[in-house]
């Protein structure tokens, strides 16, 4: 287990704002909102402390006061669903705020990596879809990427409610729109509001909010985030010595930031990303850990006082030293460094700056010119690093380990700067496409369970989750064997099956072997719409050994199993104990159930279905509604 030895800090830590001039919502409301319709309405927002806040809209009003922050929470009746406009207004004794343009239907989150992410520009018959989409019942919320060590109560840029235009929709999320639309053609008169809140290549636990980061992480974690908050350095010191204990046991003891002459040092052949410099195997091979080494001179005015380092952007992550001391670490492709020197650290002459870098994915190194690296002084005086870099290859090609503040998989971070000053708004639910990250990375079911928990605890208990099984990518094979996306698209299906209010809903037949982003999101979105509608998705339930048969049933299945395109199932596997037991066979339809015959001597225990990364599945029940992807153990 990684060690961190931190002081303890409060785990509350919230970003404290500037006492309101008089009352405002927090971010998430605003004009052209839409509200959420047939529950109580639970506002929250920000004033002077102790004083009561009065609530309006329509005949509706409540009133709160506000504690000793300012923050408060009022709760007025819940409203039915209004397409026509309306005013809130929510006033105390220092003012009145007016939020105009408001309708109270559905209101949805729309959360993930970039298949959530991706843009009706990039989805399917785009034209089309531009020019029918305006539509003044669907209003849209762009949240702006940002990461946060804990929560926020503003987001990190301005942003505001907008109807759906051609000109709003296109940056849009395309399986939130898709799904908005399907909604409006089955009840026009429910207007539905949609929050875009994502980021490509982010893992889950960057979603949690402080308790699901708790439960999952461990208290420590949080602490140290909290410790980051106040002292990024600090941190550092707290989070190295597991990544020490890391690079110890990989590299033959050896301690390279305390002496960097264990090291095969050469000049960078230029000042690029690594995947450029030809000849030194990183061309070939660029996801690695690489050392970097510059020198620079300071003069004793410069090396008198703390100073800042400057080292750009590194693909994708560094732990960099100044003359053999951690000074700061970072996770994040393009995201600029600039680091705390203590000066403990500095020295007259000659100091000896050291970057341990790696690259998990595609490019490698640095991501910006060399003018973007520099050494600030106390005094102000700058040393520019220059682009004369040396660096030394390893033999170490595990991945270090990860500080709880990095940029995609950060405890929490996403959730605080993007989730967080949403407010308590209640929500009819979450859509949420993400897993691709986290393929391979431990059980995905109890972060789903950790992640339904915190939204749930900040949207209300009533919203309802619809999780995205993850779409076929990757190899076509014609053996069974292991995959990662499979086991991960079960722990969906069983995260999904665990919670009373929660769908699965499968993008398996509809994605590109070649492109891991699929355009087709224009059928996920409807999917996703039938399943927040209350329309059963096809689901195994149970399979169960009779004779010379495992019979596998279902719930959810409109009509009777279909096989498209043949008369047999395809993917369907029968396995006995341990790896490397599973065999393809051929099953066949019956009603809501599949029959599979077991072959002569054979003692199977489990089943399995689509279980590849990119499977080819022909089975869906009549409507036409694929069957997901799974796993089961067979029923003694």
């Amino acid at each position: 287990m990684t060690r961190w030895p931190i002081m303890a800090v409060p785990l509350a830590a919230v970003m404290a704002v500037p006492a309101a001039a008089h009352p405002v919502l927090d971010p998430g409301f605003g004009d052209n909102m839409v509200l959420q319709a047939g529950h109580p309405l639970v506002l929250s927002g920000q004033t002077q402390a102790g004083v009561t806040v009065t609530a309006r809209l329509g005949a509706s009003e409540a009133r709160a006061v506000s504690d000793p922050a300012g923050d408060f929470v009022i709760t007025l009746p819940a409203q039915n669903t209004a397409a026509a406009p309306s005013a809130l207004t929510v006033s105390d004794a220092t003012g009145t705020t007016t939020y105009a343009n408001i309708l109270i239907g559905n209101v949805f989150l729309c959360g993930g990596q970039s298949n959530m992410e991706l843009p009706v520009t990039r989805a399917l018959d785009i034209d089309n879809q531009l020019r029918q989409a305006a539509d003044d019942g669907i209003r849209l919320l762009m949240v702006p990427k940002s990461t946060a060590p804990v929560p926020q109560a503003r987001f990190a840029a301005p942003t505001g409610w907008k109807a759906a235009t051609a000109e709003t929709v296109a940056p849009f999320s395309a399986a939130c729109f898709y799904m908005a639309k399907a909604l409006r053609r089955k009840d026009p008169a429910t207007p539905v509001g949609l929050i875009h809140a994502n980021w490509g290549g982010s893992a889950a636990r960057a979603w949690y909010d402080p308790a699901g980061g708790k439960t999952i992480e461990g208290a420590e974690a949080l602490e140290l985030l909290a410790l980051y908050n106040r002292d990024p350095y600090a941190a550092t010191q707290a989070f190295v010595p597991g990544w020490f204990d890391f690079w110890r046991a990989r590299d033959g003891g050896r301690e390279p930031w305390k002496n960097p002459a264990l090291l095969d040092w050469k000049p960078i052949p230029k000042f690029t990303m690594w995947n450029e410099w030809e000849g030194t195997g990183l061309d070939t091979n660029p996801r690695a850990n690489v050392w970097l080494k510059q020198t620079i001179t300071l003069t004793a005015e410069q090396a008198r006082g703390d100073g800042s380092l400057a080292i750009g952007a590194i693909d994708d992550m560094d732990l960099t030293f100044v003359n053999g001391h951690p000074v700061g670490y970072t996770f994040g492709w393009g995201v600029e460094r600039t680091y705390r020197v203590p000066a403990k650290h500095l020295k007259a002459g000659e100091n000896v700056i050291l970057i341990a870098a790696n690259n998990m994915w595609d490019t490698g190194g640095f991501f910006a010119g060399p003018e973007r690296l520099a050494f600030t002084a106390a005094n102000g005086e700058m040393v520019p690093l220059g682009a004369n870099w040396q660096y030394a290859t390893t033999t170490v090609t595990d991945i270090p380990p990860r500080a709880p503040w990095d940029a995609n998989a950060g405890i929490g971070v996403m959730h605080n700067a993007m989730i967080a000053p949403l407010g308590r708004m209640r929500l009819a639910g979450v859509a949420w496409y993400q897993g691709e990250a986290d393929a391979g990375q431990g059980p995905y079911h109890p972060k789903l369970a950790a992640l339904f928990a915190g939204w749930r605890r900040q949207f209300g208990p009533q919203a309802r989750m619809l999780v995205v099984q993850l779409a076929d990518w990757g190899e076509r094979r014609s053996e069974p064997g292991e995959s990662g996306w499979a086991q991960l698209r079960d722990e969906q299906r069983r995260a999904v099956v665990a919670d009373a209010n929660a769908a699965l809903v499968t993008a398996i037949d509809i994605g590109e072997p070649t492109d891991i982003h699929p355009a087709n999101k224009n059928d996920l979105g409807k999917r996703l719409a039938q399943a927040f509608d209350g329309r059963a998705m096809p689901m195994p339930e149970r399979a169960e050994r009779d004779g010379a048969a495992v019979t596998i049933s279902f719930t959810g299945i409109a009509g009777a199993l279909q096989v498209q395109g043949g008369p047999y199932p395809l993917g369907v596997e029968l396995c006995a104990a341990g790896l490397g037991t599973c065999r393809f066979l051929l099953a066949r339809a019956e009603g809501d159930r599949l029959i599979l015959p077991v072959p002569e001597g054979m003692a199977p225990t489990r089943v399995r279905y689509a279980w590849a990364d990119a499977p080819v599945v022909n089975l869906v029940d009549g409507e036409g509604m694929p069957v997901p992807g799974f796993g089961l153990d067979i029923a003694p």
